[in-house]
């Protein structure tokens, strides 16, 4: 349908069925939620150079009343909102008021800079520094440089395009005498906003004497203007409302029913995946009624500061503004000034100086993280709301597909991985009802130790603080590489203690070769002949095999053959090459990674996988790596477990650096448990939760969320602390079996391979000595 014929078709239809319409594209774009973002409102100046018939929001020059808002001002607006819990601030003033009001003039000399948009870029930066809010700026019509100033101290920008139509700009309209109204130069300037890859917002302004057609071409200039360049992230549909003192005093404002045809049109207009937002406090106690018309979002909403634009309009309360959207079946979900979408591909909408700041505060949604837990920290986890409305429909019907023996495709691991509220409740009773079928009530352990024979390394990831090279010689702990001798010991008194099995990892020593390899696994066999070696990432396997000039499998058929038993399926990070590529450039690439992994399944060696979260891949990212495991698991059968592994951050590089976010939140750290038993199910039956990663609470969330193993005693923890964990470097089985039965389980000792261990190894396990101390040999 050509343009013509879709105005004709929306300006007779029913607002009923229009409504309709749109509340299904809405829905299939964005599904059961629908976000706000949590933000202050900044009135830098109120000074203009426009006479905007219908706004308070600027005011004329009064003796005694400063142009503009101090610094200490900003601050102290800016800190509240902090301590509030916002995340943006959004920056509002005049066009250029310095060009008409000679205050803004005095004003700005007082405080040293010589435009408007030279003090907003300080004091966007000034808020940055000083409280971590990210700004958003609707600074009126701005020039290409203006912009690209702002947007290094700006994750967003904005301006109301209003009205195409240029008659209200003529005489007795409402933008008359406004320069910065004429539809034209806000276009231009939009367009250049999108040159610039700027994420931006705009928006229309129903009821200011425009009529319907000309709104809905107002629409489809916006719906071409983001066609070209992408970066209008969200519209605004925004009603007329009459205030005393403006020259609109008197002027008819639009009712409801026109409202909700205007923003049911731009849902159709624009399509499934815009973001289109409506204030909730512009329509009265009927706000809910906006969501029938197919908004997806509430926009800014203040708990700190008043709608500075419409200041006799009051911003309902976020709970209730969650209750409103529960009773509509939607869950709220809050989002930063820059939606989700457009972060995902940070590195082209946002200014690296701002990736820092917005990683730190943000989830692998690309959303606010909402609560300050940590990986690897001894802290009490914060509570989950389970949340009143309805279930996500879509999550559900993953879950049944997955029950009935369907594989769940990427769509459906991703929305299982965003889950929230209510539908996350859901997924955590599914994945722990998953369990209970598959596994039973017991939770199995391995006493194990694990020997990390050497740190020195030569791959330089972005997340490790074990390894030590020349990039890594301030982190904690000296470069060590043990000597045979000390391997065999450690094995032997790993033995004594009545372990079952030695773990053993390294970095990639450059000196070691595929017969290093060999010899570690003689020199673990030579004291504990009876122990079952776990031992070499695919890393390790790939490296001894070159070295030695030989294939992968055969360099695995000749480690099986010297007595490895099983492989670690770590170094797999997330499979996904674009966060490789960014993460641990120098390592295997996905399909170098499962090629591995298959050719020890095809030599019978058993092996686990991992999944290390938290950094800087995406929910998507993480559903990829899921699906490539249970692809995997589904050709050879292989895996004996899965391991989520939380990132710890503390003393990562990469994160030290500001490229990478603080791991996952306590919220995804417990869900991607219960996602990977319902995404992998029933392939692999043993999902793992790490205590070195999780701690005790974590350990009892995940057991009640389709977890069902607890990995290792460990005795020598080492790569987790050298990250930064707190939670020791052993649990002893009294250990392992107080937690396993304070969540009501049944604690069971297992061997690697999930058998039943010797009954001599589990009465030793019992009752073994202290470690002694230990030696890490020579340096590099």
């Amino acid at each position: 349908m050509d343009d013509a014929a879709l105005i004709e078709t929306l300006l007779t239809a029913s607002t009923a069925d229009l409504m309709a319409m749109a509340r299904r594209s809405r829905d299939a774009g964005h599904g059961h939620q629908v976000s706000y973002s949590r933000k202050v409102f900044i009135p830098l100046t109120r000074l203009c150079r426009d006479l905007c018939g219908y706004c308070t929001f600027s005011r004329g020059e009064a003796r005694g009343r400063p142009a503009y808002l101090t610094p200490d001002e900003v601050l102290e607006i800016a800190r509240a909102g902090r301590d509030a819990g916002c995340h943006e601030a959004l920056f509002t003033l005049g066009d250029r008021p310095e060009d008409r009001h000679r205050a803004a003039r005095e004003g700005l000399a007082a405080l040293g800079h010589a435009t408007t948009v030279d003090y907003l870029e300080a004091m966007c930066r000034l808020v940055i520094a000083e409280t971590g809010l990210l700004p958003h700026v609707n600074a009126g019509v701005l020039t290409a440089d203006e912009m690209a100033r702002l947007r290094k101290v700006s994750i967003s920008q904005g301006i109301m395009l209003e009205s195409i139509s240029p008659r209200l700009c003529e005489p007795g309209g409402a933008h008359h005498g406004s320069p910065d109204k004429v539809p034209a130069v806000r276009m231009a300037m939009m367009h250049e906003a999108g040159r610039q890859a700027i994420p931006f917002t705009s928006g229309i302004l129903i009821g200011i004497g425009e009529t319907r057609r000309e709104r809905l071409e107002t629409l489809i200039a916006l719906r071409d203007l983001h066609a070209e360049h992408g970066h209008l992230q969200e519209v605004i549909i925004q009603n007329f409302r009459a205030k005393a003192g403006t020259p609109m005093a008197r002027a008819p404002e639009p009712d409801l029913d026109d409202l909700l045809w205007t923003i049911a049109c731009a849902r159709v207009v624009l399509g499934p995946a815009m973001n289109i937002q409506a204030p909730p406090n512009l329509s009265g106690d009927d706000f809910g009624n906006l969501l029938d018309a197919g908004i997806n979002d509430w926009g800014g909403i203040s708990p700190v500061t008043p709608d500075h634009v419409n200041p006799h309009e009051p911003w309902p309360a976020i709970a209730r503004l969650a209750r409103v959207s529960a009773a509509q079946g939607k869950t709220l979900a809050p989002r930063f000034a820059t939606y989700p979408a457009l972060l995902a591909d940070m590195g082209r909408w946002i200014d690296p100086s701002l990736h820092a700041p917005l990683l730190h505060a943000m989830d692998a949604s690309g959303r606010p993280r909402e609560d300050g837990w940590r990986t690897g920290q001894v802290q009490p986890p914060p509570r989950i709301v389970p949340g009143s409305e309805p279930v996500d429909p879509a999550v559900a019907a993953v879950i049944a597909r997955v029950r009935d023996g369907e594989a769940p495709d990427e769509d459906g691991v991703t929305a299982l991985l965003d889950a929230r509220g209510a539908t996350m409740a859901m997924v955590l009773e599914a994945a722990d009802a998953l369990r209970a079928e598959t596994a039973g009530d017991v939770v199995r352990y391995v006493v194990n130790r694990n020997i990390n024979y050497t740190n020195v390394c030569n791959q330089g990831c972005g997340f490790c603080a074990f390894s030590k090279g020349r990039r890594s010689a301030q982190l904690r702990g000296p470069a060590y590489n043990l000597d045979l001798g000390e391997v065999s010991r450690r094995a032997a008194e790993a033995w004594d203690r009545g372990a079952t099995e030695v773990c053993m990892q390294g970095g990639i020593h450059p000196a070691y070769t595929g017969q290093t390899y060999l010899d570690l696994l003689a020199a673990a066999k030579a004291r504990a002949p009876g122990i079952h070696v776990h031992a070499f990432s695919p890393l390790e396997v790939r490296h001894g095999a070159q070295t030695l000039g030989l294939t992968v499998p055969q360099y695995l058929a000749r480690l099986k053959e010297a007595g490895l038993g099983s492989l670690p399926g770590t170094a797999a990070e997330i499979l996904d090459d674009a966060v490789r590529s960014r993460l641990c450039a120098d390592k295997l690439g996905t399909d170098e990674w499962v090629g591995v992994i298959e050719a020890a399944h095809s030599a019978g060696l058993a092996t686990t996988a991992t999944i290390m979260f938290g950094h800087i891949e995406t929910t998507r990212q993480q559903a990829r790596h899921l699906l490539r495991v249970r692809a995997l698991q589904a050709r050879t059968g292989g895996i004996t477990e899965f391991v989520p592994l939380p990132f710890i951050a503390a003393e990562a590089p990469i994160f030290l650096r500001g490229m990478a976010r603080p791991g996952p939140t306590w919220r995804e750290a417990v869900l991607m448990h219960a996602v990977a038993r319902i995404a992998l199910h029933p392939l692999i039956p043993n999902i793992q939760v790490s205590w070195t990663k999780l701690g005790e609470a974590g350990v009892l969330a995940a057991l009640a969320a389709g977890a069902n193993d607890l990995g290792g005693t460990l005795m020598n923890e080492s790569i987790s602390r050298a990250a930064g964990s707190e939670h020791g470097q052993e649990w002893t089985p009294a250990t392992m079996e107080r937690v396993i039965r304070a969540a009501g389980r049944v604690p069971r000792q297992r061997s690697t391979l999930y058998r039943d261990p010797p009954a001599g190894q589990v009465e030793q396990s019992h009752m073994a000595a202290d470690l002694l101390p230990l030696s890490i040999g020579a340096s590099q």
